[in-house]
């Protein structure tokens, strides 16, 4: 089986962006190990990941101007990263109170509750709670995914 093992995310510095994502996320942090680039230079492996999650975050610093330009723009202004809780309300009272930065206000979409936050950088997540099952005993978003895949139009 496979499985998304890591996504990376490029940060100015790493001791912040740990700090965000272990103190004000509530992260854990899996690996902090000293590295080197492909020519030679020290760098680390920082790997964060929510909590009883399976993917992780590579928190990489910018190396040069090119990446550099990057940080709090890795997906052009969208959503890029997506976090699903159990306790939508709960998190988002604890993020606003840890003070984290909503752009949107919660709303209900067939998903489940949204609110957008921007990270320590400026990138874009969502803040998911769980979607509502239908009397079926389906949620919205698997209902339209079935019915794709019956249709074949993705």
């Amino acid at each position: 089986m496979s499985h998304l093992d890591l996504v990376a995310l490029v940060v100015h510095e790493y001791e912040p962006a740990i700090d965000f994502f272990v103190r004000v996320l509530e992260f854990e942090l899996v690996e902090d190990i000293p590295s080197r680039t492909n020519d030679g230079r020290p760098k680390r492996w920082v790997v964060v990941r929510p909590v009883g999650g399976t993917t992780g975050l590579l928190l990489a610093r910018a190396d040069g101007d090119q990446q550099a330009a990057i940080v709090g723009r890795q997906h052009a202004g969208r959503v890029g990263f997506f976090l699903r809780v159990d306790d939508f309300n709960g998190t988002y009272r604890r993020l606003v109170e840890k003070g984290v930065r909503f752009v949107t206000t919660p709303r209900v979409e067939p998903y489940g509750q949204v609110a957008v936050f921007l990270d320590l950088e400026g990138n874009r997540w969502d803040l998911l709670g769980q979607a509502t099952p239908s009397s079926n005993g389906e949620t919205p978003r698997r209902a339209g995914i079935r019915e794709r895949v019956r249709s074949r139009h993705w």
